[in-house]
């Protein structure tokens, strides 16, 4: 018979073995080939709301602006906010806003800054009920300076008169608008 030193070292050296066999056949060589990057899809919608309706106030309670639009929709790759159809009335805390509609639009993640594209329209009444109106085919506003910019054609139908050009600075809070370029006017004389 063997020792019992030799048959324990042959005990433990089988057990050794089978457990380096099995492991063996666990292992795939599939674990040692670089995983696959992942694709991020840049469109993919992560939530969306149809009908949505958003007001916002001023610290002393006032209306500050009232949006709506038919469709509202948040990628997650780039945290842009895609709207359809979006309305908007600027209050700036007075009675007479400025209503902002386009038939599309973006919002930037931090929502400081709005991209209207494709037939712009802003529009505001005075206190006479004299109506301004400004179109364009895309237009970058600013809702918290109350400012909006754009460098492509601008036309502007006021009271009085009809003034076109190429980009405009419009100051919603003051109602001073700036065109930039191009600059054409057409008054009615009184």
């Amino acid at each position: 018979m063997l020792s019992k030193k030799i048959r324990n070292i042959l005990l433990f050296g089988s057990i050794t073995a089978i457990f380096a066999a099995v492991g063996y056949w666990n292992i795939s060589p599939e674990r040692f080939l670089d995983k696959p990057v992942v694709q991020v899809d840049e469109s993919a919608i992560d939530y969306y709301a149809t009908n949505a309706h958003s007001v916002q106030f001023l610290p002393d309670g006032r209306l500050q602006y009232e949006m709506t639009s038919d469709k509202v929709e948040h990628l997650k790759a780039t945290e842009v906010t895609l709207l359809t159809n979006p309305d908007l009335n600027m209050f700036r805390g007075t009675e007479f806003p400025w209503h902002v509609q386009s038939e599309k639009g973006e919002v930037n993640p931090d929502g400081t800054q709005v991209e209207l594209i494709d037939s712009v329209r802003i529009t505001r009444f005075d206190e006479k009920n004299r109506r301004t109106l400004i179109t364009t085919t895309r237009m970058t506003v600013f809702p918290q300076q109350q400012y909006a910019q754009t460098e492509q054609p601008v036309r502007i139908d006021g009271a009085g008169g009809v003034s076109t050009g190429i980009g405009m600075k419009a100051y919603l809070k003051e109602s001073r608008i700036h065109l930039l370029s191009n600059v054409r006017g057409q008054y009615e004389a009184r």
